[in-house]
């Protein structure tokens, strides 16, 4: 990194201000979701200016995408951390091991959320969609890969993982009524 002569500080190279953009995005996103999170409620949170995200990326929606896939890559090694852990090579463990490792990395609230928003976008705008599906089509072919599970096995862990996403999000866990417990029946929460 380059000093200012004057001043000693180090200034950030651009691909460090993109990923400083991409993490604090993920807030802003998460709170507000695609359609009410404005450039400038990221770049505010990033610490730049409007225009210096227009330098980073093109619009919003290039923007949002960029950061559905940083996204899916933090559950790709949140996902490969779990079966680094895995307690054997069977399909069930590694399936249980790479389960655990998801259900701690959405104990980041903001993670989750994002998640959610950009199912929800994927509905109704072409690109973030085409995010969305190449995001999960990579991961299904990891953990197909990695867990050597039957396919119907992988889709009930994906299916799981949706489950606890809307538990996590209503906060099912904290509720007392019949309906909670069935949802969070099982389902580790962190």
């Amino acid at each position: 990194m380059a000093k200012t002569p004057t001043s000693g500080r180090q200034l950030s190279t651009a691909d460090e201000r993109r990923k400083t953009v991409l993490r604090t995005a993920v807030s802003a996103f998460a709170e507000r979701g695609y359609f009410g999170t404005t450039t400038t409620d990221v770049a505010r949170r990033a610490g730049i200016s409007q225009a210096y995200v227009y330098r980073l990326f093109p619009d919003k929606e290039m923007l949002f995408a960029a950061v559905v896939e940083y996204c899916f890559a933090r559950v790709r090694e949140s996902l490969g951390d779990g079966v680094a852990a895995a307690g054997g090579s069977s399909p069930e463990a590694v399936l249980d091991a790479m389960g655990d490792a998801y259900a701690r990395l959405i104990a980041d609230r903001d993670l989750l959320l994002l998640q959610l928003h950009a199912q929800c976008a994927a509905a109704s705008e072409p690109v973030i969609a085409e995010v969305v599906r190449a995001g999960y089509a990579r991961l299904v072919e990891y953990v197909r890969g990695v867990s050597g599970a039957a396919e119907a096995d992988v889709q009930r862990f994906f299916a799981t993982g949706m489950l606890c996403h809307l538990v996590a999000a209503v906060d099912a866990p904290q509720i007392d009524a019949p309906w909670a417990r069935t949802l969070s029946e099982g389902l580790r929460h962190y």
